[in-house]
């Protein structure tokens, strides 16, 4: 947690990897079933907040092409503040880092980021399980980020198991292309019969992403990028992608590797948690 001379007070708002990611069926509302490991990244897009004394929220950096109230960080101050009827509203400054488009959950991250931080600065009190409820009505892979553990999930990927895979050293790899999500999970020839699994880190490497084989048929960037790391370190893109994490045993060879990429690749080297970076900086304003 920083506090500065503007009085905004910030906090992290961390990218996620899928560790593998099946398709076991598809539900009559059309939601997708899945299964998946969630790790978080120690790399971070930064949210800050100044508490105000009437009820605006204001997002002062705007994304580009995404108007304010259809932003999840700006649904998931609105949703909080109207759930508890809270009379305070906030200023809001994003410091975005992750790419969008590329599967590393980052507008789950930030809506996540919002409820877990207005709840503390606005003293609303509301139970991380009751914050995970309301963060499921913006998004799946909401309430993962508001629990802030390593998980295995099923279901539509609320349903969340404690897990703890092992940590590697990462490098993060964007191709020049962004992928919809929507695109991918209304695919037709998207695998969806995947047979459930039992769920154990140590077979964790035995997994699989149904995801990536759709997507390398469609994106020949994310095809090209894949089949290039691949001769480096074991590589697997991550969730709908187009992100690809490629796992090493020290930060020194993944950023060897990150040397070597082609031009024009998106990349960062960051370390695997299983614990949310963002906990901390929850309890330190909780704490005083």
């Amino acid at each position: 947690m920083t506090l500065n001379k503007k009085t905004f007070i910030t906090f992290p708002s961390p990218a996620k990897l899928n560790l593998f990611l099946h398709i076991v069926g598809r539900m009559d509302n059309g939601y997708h079933q899945l299964e998946t490991v969630f790790q978080f990244l120690d790399y971070h897009d930064t949210i800050a907040f100044n508490v105000t004394v009437d009820k605006t929220i204001t997002l002062l950096t705007p994304i580009p092409g995404v108007d304010n109230h259809d932003n999840l960080i700006v649904k998931a101050a609105e949703l909080l503040q109207s759930y508890t009827n809270c009379q305070q509203g906030v200023d809001i400054k994003l410091d975005k880092r992750l790419p969008m488009g590329g599967g590393l959950g980052g507008g789950s991250s930030n809506a996540a980021t919002v409820l877990l931080a207005l709840n503390a600065l606005w003293r609303t009190k509301l139970t991380t399980a009751q914050l995970a409820d309301l963060g499921l009505k913006l998004g799946a892979d909401v309430p993962i980020f508001i629990h802030g553990f390593a998980a295995f999930a099923q279901g539509i990927g609320e349903q969340l198991t404690p897990a703890s895979p092992k940590t590697y050293w990462y490098l993060i790899s964007k191709p020049n292309c962004s992928i919809s999500t929507q695109s991918v999970f209304t695919a037709t020839d998207l695998t969806r019969d995947t047979p459930s699994i039992r769920y154990s880190d140590e077979n964790i490497d035995n997994y699989h992403n149904d995801c990536q084989f759709w997507v390398i048929k469609h994106y020949p960037e994310v095809a090209k990028l894949l089949a290039w790391l691949i001769e480096y370190a074991p590589s697997q893109m991550t969730g709908t992608g187009a992100c690809i994490f490629s796992r090493f045993s020290s930060k020194h060879d993944a950023c060897y590797v990150q040397s070597l990429l082609p031009t024009g690749i998106e990349s960062f080297v960051a370390e695997g948690l299983n614990q949310s970076p963002l906990h901390a900086a929850i309890a330190a304003v909780n704490d005083n």
